[in-house]
């Protein structure tokens, strides 16, 4: 391989932030112990944060971004990865403290990395990315009310943020799983493209706004909450005994006015999804599970892919909620 490649390098000299497409050199990637040539990345929330001015996150500068990647092995001093094997890597701050998947090679400690499912490729693992790995792990907390937990069957779940990232795939999901989903969202527009995705049923999320009672009728058996905030409050009184809510996000805010009643009366859990450290061996269950529950023809029609130039040219209208979809970057286009 040439010791240079291309990266998307931001920078903060002199309180002044910029963003540019460089050649930088391998010597620059001192981190880990696993080379890999990158096929994909894609972008989420926290890379246009980041892409912005550092997203109060990124400490040292110059830096690569990028939260996520997909690629080949070109050189591993640890014998669980090989030359050519595909592999995937989300979370474990790799783009907020590591150089990240903005560019066309990263190094990386192999303990972040899984190998691609076979039932996968590294371009299908991207349009998943993080948001669809955290959908995934989502998914998987509802549905253990059922499973882990012992109780009683899953069947209406609700989703907030339903036309976000994670909250597109998580639809997609639990409606494979079989569960009735009730997806919440702000934008009426996109009332059939939910219905697509396998939402039974679209509410207004101004339904779950102003004040709420200690306890209301009990709805949702399952809950993915990718907003946070004052939702959550009418969210847990309308969650029923036993009931599980997946908390992922906070983009509504990071309070929430709650009281212990839902919890010590109706037994609901609160299950906090952090999927950027979840450990390898969940990871490598919930990404061999994909396969079976995502409709990839499906997430294709809803993703688009970028080159370097056209993701500094997207990420300001993700921050403002003019994007609409899945965003996978080919740092070779």
């Amino acid at each position: 391989m040439s010791s240079n490649f291309k990266a998307v390098v931001i920078n903060n000299h002199n309180e002044k932030f910029s963003r540019e497409i460089n050649e930088i050199d391998t010597s620059h990637l001192k981190d880990g112990n696993v080379l890999v040539n990158i096929d994909y990345s894609s972008l989420n929330y926290k890379d246009a944060l980041i892409l912005r001015d550092g997203g109060k996150i990124v400490r040292k500068f110059p830096f690569v971004p990028g939260i996520d990647f997909s690629g080949k092995v070109v050189e591993s001093d640890d014998s669980k990865f090989k030359k050519d094997d595909n592999v995937i890597l989300t979370g474990f701050r790799v783009g907020e403290a590591y150089f990240g998947g903005f560019a066309q090679y990263a190094k990386v400690d192999s303990n972040f990395l899984i190998k691609t499912p076979k039932e996968l490729d590294n371009k299908k693992a991207m349009m998943l990315g993080t948001a669809g790995f955290t959908a995934l792990l989502c998914a998987f907390a509802v549905k253990a009310r059922e499973e882990l937990l012992l109780g009683e069957k899953v069947k209406e779940v609700l989703v907030t943020g339903a036309t976000g990232g994670v909250g597109s795939i998580a639809v997609m999901i639990l409606s494979k799983m079989g569960y009735n989903v009730h997806a919440v969202t702000g934008k009426k527009d996109k009332n059939d493209y939910l219905k697509n995705l396998g939402a039974k049923n679209i509410l207004d999320r101004k339904e779950f706004e102003g004040e709420s009672k200690l306890l209301e009728k009990g709805i949702w058996d399952g809950v993915v909450d990718t907003v946070g905030g004052p939702a959550l409050t009418k969210i847990f009184a309308q969650t029923k005994p036993t009931g599980i809510v997946a908390a992922c996000g906070n983009a509504g805010g990071i309070k929430i006015n709650t009281t212990v009643m839902p919890f010590i009366i109706r037994g609901v859990k609160l299950w906090g999804i952090d999927s950027s450290a979840a450990p390898i061996t969940r990871r490598e269950f919930v990404w061999n599970e994909a396969s079976k529950l995502i409709d990839f023809d499906k997430l294709k029609s809803f993703t688009n892919e970028l080159s370097f130039n056209e993701l500094l040219d997207t990420y300001p209208k993700l921050l403002k909620g003019e994007y609409f979809g899945r965003a996978i970057v080919n740092p070779n286009k």
